[in-house]
């Protein structure tokens, strides 16, 4: 897991290089984009929603069997699935090639490659490097955006990304995250953002779930303050608090996360802010994904724990097969 993360910057530029060919079958113009896949296989769709908030197609991320009734014939459906095995999106995937849509796939093998090769359908092949489908999301991402961009849905944005990923530097920040683990250990993390970096708060509490083998909960501003605020009435329980603040957050926002804090201290409770730093949006948000890995890597070692598999998850899915 350690240099998984330190080699996470050269995903972008392979995910780039094997979608670099791979169109639409239909040269259309779409109305709508539907991305199908749960787990790690999903996030990369979170991400381009806050990567992306002037994107040009409603984009709807489908975690479910089957497909979303926003589906039509003008739907571009990407189905995502690391392990090629994942039963919902192999629901999907069988159910657009019924109705015969325009669907590409993104996989490391399994039997969403195989439905893809047999019925003669655009396939991003993915190399399979051993690790866990949630630290493959600069692979996955860097290829849906080759995929948008073949399509004539995005123009190229292959060098922004590939600054990016040099801009990255996973040791500089192995300190900061070492150190905020031991902050968390035997607390149960909530992690919040604004409603523009939702997917961050979203992809922390899964890293912790994950990788640490921890519960963690997660929302955003300022939806929380209209609800889940309301819990911190008869607060109990060992919780810490992670707001990531940005500076071009909504300036009502930044207050809002301002006096949650306060609240938050005044119940007793541990909070801290975590500033999201970066040059524009996209190296912001990886910056920030690289720092929740450290968090919830050191995290897990606290608690002894091997932070890659997941066990549980596994033996869940051989109990739907019996």
């Amino acid at each position: 897991m350690r240099q998984t993360i330190l080699d996470f910057p050269k995903q972008f530029k392979i995910g780039l290089e094997v979608a670099k060919k791979v169109f639409p079958k239909k040269k259309q113009k779409f109305s709508n984009l539907i991305i199908c896949g749960v787990g790690g296989s999903a996030l990369p769709g979170d991400i381009l929603l806050d990567a992306m908030p002037d994107f040009p197609l409603y984009t709807y991320i489908h975690r479910d069997y089957g497909l979303p009734p926003q589906t039509d014939k003008q739907s571009l459906i990407i189905a995502i699935s690391y392990s090629g095995n994942t039963e919902e999106t192999i629901s999907a995937y069988e159910t657009a090639i019924a109705k015969n849509y325009s669907v590409v796939a993104i996989t490391t093998g399994g039997q969403l490659q195989k439905m893809a090769q047999s019925h003669k359908l655009p396939l991003v092949f993915i190399p399979s490097t051993g690790i866990q489908p949630r630290c493959a999301t600069g692979y996955l991402f860097a290829a849906i955006l080759q995929i948008l961009s073949n399509a004539g849905i995005i123009k190229s944005c292959s060098n922004k990304l590939l600054q990016m990923a040099k801009n990255l530097s996973p040791k500089t920040i192995k300190i900061q995250g070492q150190e905020l683990a031991k902050k968390l250990f035997n607390q149960i993390p909530i992690v919040y953002a604004s409603n523009s970096f939702k997917s961050l708060a979203r992809i922390w509490k899964i890293k912790f779930n994950e990788n640490s083998k921890v519960l963690a909960f997660w929302n955003f501003f300022p939806e929380l303050n209209h609800n889940e605020m309301v819990g911190l009435t008869n607060l109990k329980g060992k919780f810490h608090f992670l707001i990531m603040r940005d500076g071009a957050d909504h300036i009502r926002n930044l207050k809002r996360m301002s006096l949650f804090a306060d609240l938050v201290r005044a119940k007793g409770a541990l909070v801290d802010s975590i500033e999201i730093d970066g040059k524009d949006t996209l190296e912001k948000i990886f910056n920030n994904l690289l720092l929740g890995d450290w968090v919830s890597y050191y995290l897990a070692l606290a608690y002894k724990i091997d932070p890659e598999p997941v066990k549980i998850v596994e033996e869940f899915k051989k109990r739907l097969t019996e």
